[in-house]
């Protein structure tokens, strides 16, 4: 159940509580009812919003790397999973020590 139909279901227990429209306390829960319902329409469309945004960027994003292989040629990068720059090619390994080799393109880390 969404959040804009939790809404409409607690719409219907108030209208099925025949609660005295006179009362404070009804007034009170029927505002209550109303915001909760605008917030679950807002929310909605939002979410739409959303969704259409994360389609247009990955549009985008495709374009743009389109446009670096255009312009840069392939991309020639090593995919690891380490955390740090490499200096001997354009991967992420942590090769800061000249004694240790590059754990995704096998190179000496001093060579450039």
């Amino acid at each position: 159940m969404n959040i804009t139909e939790k809404a409409a279901y607690l719409k219907g227990l108030a209208e099925g509580i025949a609660l005295d429209p006179a009362k404070p306390e009804t007034k009170l829960i029927n505002a209550l009812i109303d915001c909760v319902n605008e917030l679950a329409l807002t929310i909605a469309d939002m979410d739409e919003d959303l969704d259409t945004l994360e389609a247009y960027i990955e549009e985008i994003d495709e374009d743009l790397g389109d446009a670096e292989e255009y312009l840069y040629g392939p991309d020639d990068t090593c995919d690891c999973d380490c955390d740090d720059d490499c200096d001997c090619c354009d991967c992420d390994c942590d090769c800061d020590d000249e004694e240790e080799e590059c754990c995704c393109c096998e190179c000496d880390c001093d060579a450039e």
